[in-house]
């Protein structure tokens, strides 16, 4: 058997699957706990990683023998800055993906443009790279008592074996590896002020990175001779787990972030509209991703801030889109909790909601909520496709999938065929389960990916796609850059 284990920024998942592939336990860790300080500021605490980490292995080891598990893999959001002392402690909070303090710092780092050709991408908040040179100048002293700069996941890595590995796929998103070659980059490093020796191994998703320690085989019962492999980037195990790695099949994830991913067998980059170019986590692949920042977090905080349930949201939604009339007379919604990447790369630009009348209702703000977020969805989906990439299938996963409304209306927006899949809120962690399973057993990838089944393909409604797109024209124009 092999587990899976993804770090989400709010919950752990652990899956472990068996010889065919097939899913043998489940289980989560919710609630993990997120602080953001300032506006634009996005910290966790690793800790609390570690807790979620032995919540979830305490409710397998009640379903199951922790001893009869060959191999171990992870997934993980990306970009996080967790910053360990010559002691192997932690500095301070790990600084997220999803925060937008360094915008000043990506300018300084791309002041020679040459380092976008090496990374494949824009300097972005985001990335790694401009979050440890904030540091740098804003907490100096923590800046130099940096030993090791790990993403999250290789965090949960060294917990269990005490190495200092990142997979390829995880590393692309540092600003730190030169992304064709495959490689740490000293030019990339040097413009941040970061040294080769600060920077854990490189390997691929399949490559074993050690075994569990002793101590940490015995606490949670698993065999000293677990071994423990590379793993990915959430995006890309997610892709892993849905079979994705030729050319022509994408995955669209509705998580807290919204994702388009699609696997490519070279290396292709598209600066101008903030496509991230990445390695894949598996061997001579890459892939192209967009990102919007902010995606599912939209609904968290209309749920939170106005009383509000997934349900409502849901029930609101299905009513509007059965009406043209309803759906002309709503306001618009821009979905920049968070500020943006693809294809704006603005992190200061903020959510706001637009032509509001005295007509408008909770109804109808529920309603341009989800559009919103579906017309940046096509922004990203429009930006991708300027770089030629085959887009021949595209998978919906995530946690918003399970909302088949949603679907018809991205569908609609997008004008296409979107296929939703079995197991697709756990897609990162089967991903990662796969990985230890290929590296484990030394298999090729063709001879054992396979897509998931499809549980339903949703195609675009003939009633919806022209007045969608004429809303969407009118929805670009008030982003004001």
């Amino acid at each position: 058997m092999y587990l899976g284990i993804d770090l989400g920024t709010s919950s752990m998942k652990c899956l472990v699957i068996g010889e065919e592939q097939e899913i043998i336990q489940s289980v989560s860790s919710d609630d993990i706990p997120l602080s953001n300080p300032h506006s634009g500021w996005s910290e966790q605490e690793p800790s609390s990683w570690i807790i979620a980490l032995e919540a979830c292995l305490k409710k397998l080891s009640e379903k199951m023998n922790l001893g009869e598990i060959k191999a171990i893999s992870f997934s993980g959001h990306m970009h996080g800055a967790t910053c360990l002392d010559s002691n192997h402690q932690v500095i301070r909070p790990c600084i997220l993906w999803n925060d937008t303090r360094s915008h000043q710092e990506c300018e300084e780092i791309m002041k020679d443009t040459s380092v976008m050709d090496i990374a494949g991408n824009i300097a972005m908040p985001g990335f790694t790279a401009p979050k440890v040179l904030w540091l740098k100048h804003n907490e100096n002293k923590n800046f130099h008592s940096i030993d090791k700069v790990l993403l999250p996941k290789d965090y949960l890595r060294f917990y269990l074996t005490g190495e200092f590995h990142s997979d390829l796929s995880d590393a692309s998103g540092t600003y730190w590896l030169d992304v064709e070659k495959r490689k740490w980059s000293q030019k990339l490093l040097d413009a941040s002020s970061m040294s080769i020796s600060q920077m854990p191994e490189l390997c691929e998703g399949t490559d074993q990175t050690g075994v569990l320690k002793k101590d940490i085989a015995e606490r949670y019962g698993f065999s000293s001779q677990c071994q423990v492999y590379g793993g990915a980037g959430d995006n890309a195990a997610a892709a892993v787990g849905l079979g994705l790695y030729d050319e022509g099949d994408a995955s669209l994830s509705l998580g807290t972030s919204g994702v388009i991913f699609g696997s490519t067998k070279k290396f292709l980059k598209n600066y101008d509209d903030a496509i991230h170019s990445f390695c894949h986590s598996l061997p001579n692949t890459w892939h192209l991703m967009s990102v919007m920042l902010s995606c599912t977090s939209n609904v968290n905080w209309f749920v939170k801030t106005f009383d509000s349930s997934l349900n409502e949201i849901t029930d609101h939604l299905n009513q509007t889109i059965q009406s043209q009339d309803l759906i002309k007379n709503a306001p618009f919604y821009l979905p920049y909790l968070t500020g943006e990447r693809t294809p704006i790369n603005d992190p200061h630009v903020r959510a706001s909601f637009h032509n509001m009348g005295i007509e408008t209702n909770r109804s109808s703000l529920i309603y341009s909520l989800i559009e919103g977020i579906s017309f940046g969805l096509n922004d990203n989906y429009q930006a991708l496709a300027k770089t030629g990439i085959q887009l021949n299938n595209i998978f919906v996963i995530g946690g918003g999938s399970q909302n088949e409304n949603w679907i018809k209306l991205l569908a609609s927006i997008l004008d296409r065929d979107l296929a939703i899949t079995e197991a697709s809120d756990a897609m990162a962690a089967f991903g990662a389960a796969r990985l230890a399973f290929l590296g484990f057993n030394n298999y090729k990838p063709e001879d054992v990916l396979s897509s998931p089944l499809v549980q339903k393909t949703i195609s675009s409604d003939n009633n919806l796609t022209g007045v969608l797109q004429e809303r969407f024209i009118e929805w670009k124009k008030f982003y004001i850059g």
